[in-house]
């Protein structure tokens, strides 16, 4: 039986590899880490508390572990005052660098500590997909985050354990993240483009989100850095209409720039998670040669709303 430590297992993307693993209960002893407890967590996983910050009892679950995952960061989805960058960056930070000193601190180390971080750290790009090796990194608040980020992360290079950062790109779920939000404002009529319309959206369905990391972490031969996103992103107006087919909605308004910077301010958020084109490509997911359920969006949508 595989040890499996997942921190921030309380998120949306938590909570569905915890879903995820319940197929495989046989294979994997799965503990959740997370800073509050977890109503309904399945017969067979153990739960523990951390503060995200400092070392704790949590800690010596690390010991002797297959697979480290790590989630842990605040959302995004605010706006980006004095306070919440701070807290941005604090979140990702410190508990990078607390699972690490805690990896460094066990006898018997961790085999694979999986980060996930974001793919936002490419620049905004209409044409040309960012990969994993050629990809151009990016200017900007987020984008800065993200390189501190990896930097905390990639500082435990000494270390036995196989290191592997993710970056990832939009993740679509029925049961959090953007999808409800983009499907509650389509059926309104506020199903059309967003902005220009010509920004790209990268994107990956849950469940090849959670495939693609146990994919990863059982390799023997893996890149230390990977983009998890479908090798078929879309234009937003692309999405935007693929949404509204796949929810039988015939009408739609679209939203401008100065729509949205309005929205934004209303519902305390940023325009840039909708107007920056994140234009990836999962190189190194198809030379190894995995294989996506949903490699496309209409067939991710069609899964999402049957």
């Amino acid at each position: 039986m595989k040890k499996i430590v997942l921190f921030a297992a309380n998120g949306f993307i938590g909570k569905s590899i915890i879903d995820y693993t319940k197929t495989y209960q046989k294979e994997y002893q799965i503990t959740a880490v997370s800073r509050k407890p977890i109503a309904q967590l399945p017969e067979g996983f153990k739960q523990v508390l951390w503060d995200g910050k400092t070392i704790g009892p949590w800690a010596k679950e690390l010991e002797g572990a297959d697979l480290v995952i790590n989630l842990a960061g605040k959302s995004v989805n605010c706006r980006y005052n004095a306070k919440n960058k701070t807290e941005i960056f604090a979140s990702r930070l410190d508990s990078t660098r607390i699972i690490g000193e805690a990896i460094e601190d066990c006898t018997l180390k961790p085999i694979c500590w999986i980060n996930v971080a974001s793919a936002t750290i490419y620049e905004h790009s209409l044409e040309n997909p960012n990969t994993e090796e050629k990809g151009i990194i990016g200017k900007g608040f987020s984008v800065n985050v993200c390189k501190a980020w990896e930097k905390a992360f990639f500082a435990f290079k000494d270390i036995p354990t196989r290191q592997i950062l993710v970056r990832s790109t939009i993740v679509l779920g029925k049961n959090g993240g953007v999808y409800p939000v983009l499907k509650k404002l389509a059926c309104l009529g506020l199903g059309g483009k967003m902005g220009p319309g010509n920004q790209m959206v990268s994107w990956i369905h849950i469940r090849d989100f959670c495939r693609a990391l146990f994919f990863i972490a059982e390799k023997e031969q893996t890149a230390s850095i990977y983009n998890l996103g479908t090798p078929h992103p879309v234009q937003n107006r692309v999405f935007q209409k693929e949404l509204r087919t796949s929810l039988g909605i015939p009408f739609f308004i679209n939203q401008p720039v100065w729509m949205l910077k309005l929205g934004a301010l209303l519902i305390r958020t940023e325009t840039e998670l909708i107007l920056k084109s994140r234009y990836i490509s999962p190189e190194n997911l198809m030379r190894e040669k995995f294989q996506f359920e949903f490699p496309t969006i209409k067939s991710c949508l069609g899964n999402l709303n049957c």
